[in-house]
């Protein structure tokens, strides 16, 4: 049994104007909403629980509950004041419940395949990027990831898609729950923790392409994928 946690209760504010009305998530790349291309490739999977932890306008995600009958919807009332470990943390009672897809729930999957991978391990999807990036990186000593954090030279590239073993979920579950009791929580980004953890965790990295999992962070990026977005780009740098 695979369970999955799409996180989507960010504001999205590199987006805007489009997120002023509507999520990140849910903003549609050739037709189809950014989280339903990550639901697309985990209905392909036979994942049998998807729950979609939503904060920021938070009624418009309704409907994926209503459209598929695996959906459930996890409310995150602490989007605005907490980094997105409050987002792992909302979601709490199913971690370590089943082997589990964590997701940041605003990319857009180009390559369903991605999730037929069979996976013995807990791993990160990564992308190679040669030279250097200030973006989080891995460092992947040929068998397990060795650090989980910002910058790095020739390393693979987080892309918003890890995958755990029941038991590693359930280890990065107690450890949140631990730093919600230590002050400075609140501007914590989950895979933090899952760094301080990595003593206790069988870690790996499944390397994809970067053209399977696009992450868009500007309307200027979306518009190069999709160019119905063209004339809301140009109305924006004409302002």
């Amino acid at each position: 049994m695979e369970i999955a946690i799409l996180m989507a209760a960010g504001m999205g504010t590199r987006m805007r104007p489009l997120t002023d009305v509507t999520p990140k998530p849910l903003v549609k790349v050739h037709g189809t909403s950014m989280i339903e291309t990550i639901m697309k490739g985990l209905e392909r999977r036979n994942v049998s629980k998807i729950y979609v932890v939503v904060g920021y306008k938070k009624e418009q995600f309704a409907y994926l509950a209503e459209k598929y009958d695996n959906v459930e919807l996890i409310e995150n009332t602490e989007f605005e004041t907490i980094n997105n470990i409050s987002s792992i943390h909302a979601a709490r009672k199913v971690m370590g419940t089943a082997d589990c897809f964590i997701c940041e729930a605003d990319l857009y999957i180009s390559d369903l395949s991605i999730f037929d991978a069979e996976l013995s391990r807990s791993c990160y999807y990564g992308k190679m990027v040669p030279g250097f990036s200030d973006d989080w990186v891995f460092d992947w000593d040929g068998e397990r990831i060795t650090r989980v954090g910002k910058e790095g030279t020739d390393r693979y590239n987080m892309v918003g898609v890890s995958y755990f073993k029941k038991a590693d979920a359930a280890v990065i579950r107690d450890a949140i729950d631990a730093a919600y009791e230590k002050p400075g929580y609140e501007g914590l980004y989950w895979d933090e923790i899952v760094d301080r953890q990595l003593d206790k965790l069988n870690l790996d990295i499944h390397p994809v392409e970067k053209e399977q999992i696009v992450e868009i962070d500007s309307v200027a990026e979306l518009a190069v994928i999709d160019e119905s977005y063209r004339e809301v780009l140009e109305k924006m740098q004409a302002e």
